[in-house]
Formats: structure tokens, sequence, C-alpha cells
């Protein structure tokens, strides 16, 4: 009974910069991985950035350089901090914890939109 949030989202002018936050707490949980997932109008919800229970990350090609990822273990939260940000990131971001069971819980997302 895993409860997943997300919050940070906003609007913000292009250029501008925004942290995106996740926590998993309610139960006893031990992730494997966490990361982000965005979705925007019209389109298929696609990976934004995950890292895993040892550190590695990945990043989708539209945001490296300009995204990153962190992930406090000890309190099952990840953040995600979005510099350089363009129209094109407007979405709604969501979180995914993968569990040790290979269970992929996500959060009720989190709306980002940035204006030009």
């Amino acid at each position: 009974q895993v409860q997943v949030e997300e919050s940070g989202g906003g609007l913000v002018q292009a250029g501008g910069s925004l942290t995106l936050s996740c926590t998993a707490s309610g139960s006893i949980v031990t992730p494997v991985a966490m990361g982000w997932y965005r979705q925007a109008p019209g389109k298929q919800r696609e990976l934004v950035s995950t890292v895993n229970r040892g550190g590695g990350v990945n990043y989708a090609d539209s945001v490296k350089g300009r995204f990153t990822i962190t992930r406090a273990n000890a309190m099952n939260t990840v953040y995600l901090q979005m510099n350089s940000l363009r129209p094109d990131d407007t979405a709604v971001y969501y979180c995914n914890v993968r569990t040790q069971w290979n269970e992929d819980l996500w959060g009720q997302g989190t709306q980002v939109t940035v204006s030009s």
C-alpha cells in the first residue's frame, strides 16, 4: 500500500527552471528504480529519466544536458531538476516507482507548462 506523490509542477517561462519531487510512502517498499515520464497533449507517454538502485541514470535525448535526476534512497524520494525549459517540455509529468517485486507504481501526475 504505497502512495506515490509528485509535486513541483507549475507555469514557467521558456528558459526557466523547475524542480519536481516524488516520494513513495505508506508501507515498506524497496524501489529498484524510480523515474519520470511525461505525456504531452496528443502524444504518447514517454520516458524522461530514470535512476536505479545503484545510482545509474538514463535520460531521453531531448532532455540530456538540461534535466538532472537525483534520488534520496533512504527517503524513497526522487527529484528532477529541469533547466532551460522549452515550450515542448509542456506535459503532465508522472513519477514511476518500480518495486522489488517488479511492480510499477505511479503518481497522479503534475502539470508542467512552459510559456514562450
